[in-house]
């Protein structure tokens, strides 16, 4: 990676006195900044500087206004991260990022001001490593070779997040998690080598967590543990000829039949007319469960949702991490989970960072809960102790 020399972020933001606070933070947290009281001056340097990362306030005063930006950036096919940091009421800012979102643009977790400068620092831990530097076609092409020579060596893992059901507290089934265990830098998340795969390295490593998963699960059934494994695909693997026939050889291999899962966020679900039609049928005459991850961040149908044959929504971490702070999120979480039930649907809550809200998603009517505080992602074996602990 090459250190860049020049900004790589912008503030668009009409009051002084929070120009000047954030851009002294981002220092601080090692990003430099141009900043900008008016949207045209910020569009109008986007062709020649393209920040990879923008801090919006939605009120700007005069006839300007953040949604109406949010847009025009849209208009310039800006492939940054977008920051919310306003302070207009909760429901406003909800509605301006649902509209970023809808508009393709990459929209980080908004801040309400006040904020806190950790609140600040958790935002933006997800992108400063693209952020900071520049990553040149030189660079991704032998990032691209060292993802091919990990895919042949076997570095890439595979780590479990259980799944818990309320109702009994046991251990109910995991979703899988890549890793890839690079010999240099360590144990490394989805968010740092996804980005830099191609379409074919991508579909190898789905293959390499399907191979290595059913393994697993077959060595939890010797240790008598039945549970569900819920694998991510995308809808263009779904699409894949092969990827039915390798799940139904990888279930052949199981001395017990177990339900297995494929998961979409619920923007892939919605948006894919095929995933809609034809491929999630064909999923559940091979006997296999869709779950829709995510749910609450898009914008789902509701009509679409009654007629697509799914088993599972999982409701996002966004409104179940500070559900008691927040009332509006929790009336969403009761909502989805009531919406369930309906509809017949498993309701899994995500982002479970505290044993507190338990009893509340419960009462809610949330069959199931995922999150930190009942475990984080692990190997298989810790699998296996995790389950002998739920049983004492």
């Amino acid at each position: 990676m090459t250190a860049i020399l020049h900004p790589f972020a912008a503030v668009l933001d009409d009051d002084p006195d929070v120009v000047v606070t954030l851009s002294l933070q981002l220092r601080a947290l090692g990003i430099e900044a141009h900043c900008h009281a008016r949207p045209e001056a910020l569009l109008a340097e986007l062709p020649t500087f393209s920040p990879r990362l923008l801090i919006l306030d939605l009120e700007l005063g005069h006839s300007d206004d953040g949604i109406d930006v949010l847009r025009r950036l849209a208009d310039c096919d800006y492939a940054g991260a977008v920051l919310l940091l306003s302070g207009v009421e909760t429901k406003i800012i909800q509605i301006a990022e649902r509209v970023g979102l809808s508009l393709g643009l990459n929209m980080l977790s908004p801040l309400s001001k006040p904020y806190r400068l950790a609140d600040l620092r958790r935002r933006l831990e997800g992108i400063r490593p693209q952020v900071v530097a520049v990553t040149r076609p030189d660079e991704v092409l032998r990032s691209q070779e060292e993802i091919e020579r990990a895919l042949d060596g076997d570095e890439f893992i595979v780590h479990y997040q259980p799944q818990i059901e309320l109702a009994s507290g046991r251990l109910s089934g995991v979703e899988a998690l890549a890793r890839w265990q690079h010999p240099e830098a360590g144990l490394l998340a989805p968010a740092k080598f996804l980005p830099l795969m191609t379409p074919r390295q991508y579909q190898a490593l789905t293959r390499r967590v399907l191979s290595v998963a059913f393994a697993d699960t077959q060595r939890w059934l010797k240790h008598s543990i039945a549970i569900s494994l819920a694998i991510n695909v995308t809808p263009d693997e779904l699409m894949n000829d092969d990827l039915l026939a390798l799940v139904d050889a990888g279930r052949r291999q199981l001395s017990h039949p177990l339900p297995i899962v494929l998961e979409v966020t619920e923007s892939d679900s919605m948006d894919d007319e095929l995933l809609g039609g034809e491929v999630a049928a064909r999923l559940r005459l091979h006997g296999l469960e869709v779950s829709v991850d995510d749910f609450g961040v898009g914008f789902s149908s509701l009509s679409r949702l009654q007629l697509l044959p799914i088993s599972e929504i999982k409701i996002d971490r966004s409104f179940v991490s500070d559900m008691h702070e927040a009332s509006q999120n929790a009336a969403i979480v009761e909502a989805v989970a009531l919406l369930g039930q309906r509809l017949g649907i498993r309701v899994v809550a995500e982002g479970v960072e505290s044993l507190d809200c338990l009893p509340l998603l419960r009462a809610f009517g949330c069959t199931h809960v995922q999150g930190y505080a009942l475990g984080r992602p692990m190997s298989a074996d810790d699998i296996v102790r995790v389950q002998h602990l739920l049983l004492l």
